[in-house]
């Protein structure tokens, strides 16, 4: 093994998804004998002592009421979310309007965290920094450490290509008259944001950024998850700087998970439903779809997320606010999802089928990729009809053919451990970052 690497990550927090995609990574680099260290809001701190992993807190907030904060921080922001149309209806184009003010508050985050980073990096004096950012930090670009871009979402939004749709567009892959036009309209959106960040990266010191992007991801190593079967390779090459994993997924052997009672007798196939924290904080859709599978065959294991305790789950149905999705996938027969980054990559993991509500953000991307490659089925989260959502789960369980091909995929991304290649990589790309130039 290599030296001891003390590894600093910064990931986008304290977002649920951001977090559990470092953590993922963190895992592999500390059974490798590396130290992770994570730069975040306190009150993670207790939970990921329980993975080994040493945190620098961001804040002072007390650690009395950790499990509140978490819970009360979710639904704050999935509740805000909701109000603010940022889950909801919309279509991909009409909410990419409102970029420019999701853009902003990205950019203050940005800043506050790399006036932060000048402060604390000399003192933690890390060998390598993994970022799971949005924008460039001009802290860690200038600090002369050797830093790993790390993307915990579909990775069109990491290297913006002409040859592919734009990122969180939902377009598909040869839907090419559609993409100018929503770059267009995510473009003009952005714009005055994306001035103020190029003059601030500017004024740091830092190159300048290319229009319309927030990152300089040119002279670091990025990586990012994503199952061979669902990546773009088919339509561009990435530059070598960009190394693939099937999945970036936490281990979490502690925890375990067993059919409940409720429902292990029942007939019918299992499915697990969930639409991610932020998702199912629209209760009234939450309502309707557990309405609409209600009325199924089949049994459901429900994520019901922080307002679990403003509606009630149906007789074919097991839920709680959160329940261990790692744990879930093995034992179901069908997910239907959000089309979040970390349960599409799950899911191929375990060689389940899926139906895909995209809602926001890269999710519909990866509900597009997941239907038009054959995986499963995209269906609109707060259009589609009890007849459409009820055939989609017949037909996806019915599908011998897929779930076997699918299973196949399974097996070759287990015994590929793709991931468990990552601490020879990082390594490697600190003694030899040559390399890895773009």
């Amino acid at each position: 093994m290599a030296e001891s690497l003390k590894v600093l990550f910064v990931p986008f927090g304290p977002d649920i998804g951001h977090v559990n995609v470092s953590i993922g990574v963190a895992e592999v680099l500390l059974s490798a004998g590396h130290r992770p260290i994570f730069l975040i809001d306190s009150h993670w701190k207790a939970r990921l002592r329980d993975y080994g992993i040493d945190s620098c807190d961001i804040n002072d907030d007390s650690m009395e009421d950790k499990q509140n904060m978490d819970t009360n921080h979710v639904k704050e922001l999935s509740t805000q979310m909701v109000r603010t149309g940022g889950i909801g209806p919309k279509t991909a184009l009409q909410k990419v309007v409102n970029r420019g003010r999701v853009a902003a508050d990205w950019m203050h985050r940005a800043i506050k965290l790399d006036k932060l980073l000048v402060t604390l990096l000399p003192s933690i004096a890390p060998n390598l920094i993994i970022a799971e950012q949005l924008l460039s930090i001009p802290a860690i670009e200038l600090s002369g450490i050797p830093y790993v871009w790390l993307s915990g979402s579909n990775h069109l939004g990491m290297c913006n290509d002409n040859r592919l749709p734009p990122s969180t567009s939902g377009l598909s892959a040869t839907d090419v008259k559609e993409w100018q036009i929503f770059r267009d309209v995510r473009n003009r959106a952005v714009n005055e944001v994306w001035i103020q960040c190029n003059d601030y990266v500017i004024s740091r010191g830092c190159q300048p950024l290319k229009e319309n992007e927030f990152a300089n991801n040119d002279k670091c190593l990025n990586i990012y998850g994503c199952p061979l079967e669902l990546d773009y390779h088919d339509l561009r090459p990435l530059p070598k700087n960009y190394i693939r994993f099937d999945n970036l997924m936490r281990i979490e052997k502690k925890i375990q998970f067993e059919i409940p009672v409720e429902l292990r007798d029942r007939p019918g196939k299992l499915v697990y439903f969930s639409l991610g924290s932020m998702g199912a904080a629209d209760v009234d859709n939450m309502k309707r779809l557990v309405n609409i599978l209600s009325k199924s065959k089949h049994r459901f294991i429900v994520s019901k997320g922080p307002l679990y305790d403003e509606y009630s789950l149906a007789d074919n149905m097991w839920g709680e606010g959160s329940v261990p999705q790692i744990q879930v996938l093995p034992l179901v027969d069908l997910v239907i999802t959000h089309g979040g980054n970390n349960t599409v990559t799950e899911t191929f993991h375990f060689g389940k089928p899926m139906i895909v509500l995209p809602l926001f953000g890269d999710q519909w991307d990866n509900a597009q990729r997941v239907h038009e490659k054959g995986f499963g089925i995209r269906l609109d989260a707060y259009k589609c009809s009890e007849e459409e959502l009820l055939n989609a789960i017949e037909s996806l369980l019915n599908n011998k053919e897929l779930n076997e091909k699918l299973m196949k995929i399974s097996h070759r991304i287990q015994s590929d451990n793709s991931i468990a290649k990552l601490p020879e990589i990082i390594e490697d790309f600190i003694q030899n970052p040559q390399k890895y130039k773009f």
